[in-house]
């Protein structure tokens, strides 16, 4: 526990524009469970003034925010850059998604009804209404630590409840501290939204942090999205303390290639599917069924398209895919490139060679790729695409319903009716047809089977951010009671 710095963003000793950032003094740093507290209580004396707010005043504060920070893209960038690595048009498409985020939340603070229920007695009246649940804690990645921090905090905060964010340790300004900072600036209670985190050198330090956010009674549900080991070490923890946790945690989307697809624009789908910030995200495509009539023609695409020229010097990937956010992440995936290439794989492009100064990894396709490989059911979060070559669409949807099944997957046909029984049969949350990874911010985007369980956006995510409260009231007279 000594390397823990026990620093949170939140408090009233400093100006917005700095965020305040308290660092534990004495004999050593405290253990990652105190600055837990320290968060949580700042929210929960902060949830009741919140929660009794105008849904208005809730909502002018979000679309202020999303202004702001779309004025800050620049800031955004070179803070990505620093922190990740990412590239360029990575960290503004952060930015830009992260402001969409936050406009649909402000639309969503006045949507949450009720009903009136049938009275039991004359002279009654019984409503069912929608209330914040309290303090959430969300526990977000490094791969797109603003777009994932804003979606994490800005419905819970349009409905009235107050939030403890955990960015990931690689990414704790970008992820966390910069949204905190627009959003106090455009009137955010202190308290509201507190940001926590720790040394980025200490994997247990983050662990005891989220474990002691989980299980602080305070806190009435918990968001993660993250890796597959640390979701399921989420999900147990919070089932231990009986509160709902959403979970998206990892796994391989797939792009199915059918036999009358437009090959070229298969292969231009494939590319920016798989590869687009260095293929690190819970949309990027691990591995594409191709049907065998078009398997040749697409692969020799894809190479063309992933080598050509102009995408081969000495700072390629980093200009348009980005480096990898973790260079522990990085040799990781390129071990698993070395493993299925020793076992028989074939590289079509790439050679899994990393560069540890830049932490690049050159986009490397394969195919060839057989059960026995790590690569098969491992999820890889990286610059890596397997192609698989299938007979027939059912041959195709079985093989992308292998698990570990990912949240999404794309299909690409001329025909549509085809392509709409593929998606009903894949069991993927979201399925397009024609389109790789378009979902808008109030699409009811989330997990199923093994990659995690429920949405946190859209109509379904008020319901999950709130909770049904019961209340009659004898409006005309008294009832009679029977003793």
């Amino acid at each position: 526990m000594s390397s823990l710095r026990g620093r949170i963003t939140g408090g009233q000793q400093a100006p917005a524009d700095r965020g305040h950032v308290a660092h534990f003094a004495g004999d050593g740093p405290p253990p990652a469970w105190q600055a837990a507290v320290d968060a949580v209580t700042a929210a929960h004396e902060a949830f009741p003034s919140w929660s009794a707010s105008a849904p208005s005043e809730r909502s002018a504060v979000l679309m202020h925010a999303a202004h702001l920070l779309m004025l800050r893209t620049g800031r955004i960038v070179q803070t990505m850059a620093a922190e990740t690595g990412a590239a360029g048009p990575w960290a503004a498409f952060n930015a830009k998604l992260a402001a969409q985020f936050l406009l649909d939340a402000a639309a969503a603070a006045v949507r949450p009804g009720g009903q009136v229920m049938p009275a039991s007695s004359e002279g009654s009246c019984s409503l069912q209404v929608r209330v914040p649940l309290g303090v959430i804690a969300a526990l977000t990645p490094r791969h797109a630590p603003l777009l994932m921090a804003a979606r994490a905090v800005a419905l819970p905060l349009a409905l009235g409840n107050a939030v403890v964010l955990k960015p990931s340790e690689a990414a704790p300004v970008a992820g966390g501290m910069l949204l905190r900072e627009v959003l106090i600036e455009a009137g955010l209670p202190d308290g509201v939204l507190t940001v926590v985190s720790h040394d980025a050198d200490d994997a247990e330090d983050a662990a005891e942090l989220g474990r002691a956010l989980v299980a602080d009674r305070r806190v009435r549900a918990v968001t993660f999205t993250g890796s597959a080991t640390a979701g399921r070490q989420v999900a147990v923890a919070a089932a231990r303390h009986l509160k709902p946790a959403l979970i998206e945690a990892g796994g391989k989307n797939s792009l199915l290639v059918l036999d009358d697809a437009d090959v070229e624009y298969a292969a231009n789908a494939a590319v920016v599917s798989s590869f687009l910030n260095a293929g690190q995200g819970g949309l990027s495509t691990e591995r594409i069924f191709v049907d065998r009539t078009l398997a040749d023609d697409f692969l020799a695409r894809l190479a063309e398209k992933v080598t050509r020229p102009d995408r081969t010097g000495p700072t390629w990937p980093a200009e348009v895919t980005g480096a990898m956010s973790d260079p522990r992440a990085a040799r990781r995936v390129a071990a698993l490139v070395a493993d299925a290439l020793a076992k028989g794989a074939t590289a079509v492009t790439g050679t899994g060679r990393l560069d540890e100064d830049t932490a690049c990894l050159a986009p490397v396709v394969l195919t060839d790729v057989t059960a026995d490989m790590d690569i098969w059911s491992q999820e890889v979060a990286g610059p890596v695409v397997t192609v698989h070559v299938v007979d027939g669409t059912d041959e195709a949807v079985a093989l992308a319903g292998t698990p570990p099944c990912g949240p999404t997957a794309g299909v690409i046909t001329r025909d549509w009716a085809a392509g709409l029984d593929v998606a009903r049969r894949l069991p993927a949350r979201a399925v397009h047809v024609n389109n790789r990874a378009a979902d808008p911010v109030q699409a009811p985007f989330g997990h199923l089977t093994d990659s995690g369980y429920g949405p946190q956006a859209g109509l379904i995510g008020i319901e999950y951010f709130t909770e049904t409260r019961w209340i009659t009231a004898g409006v005309l007279g008294r009832p009679d009671f029977p003793l």
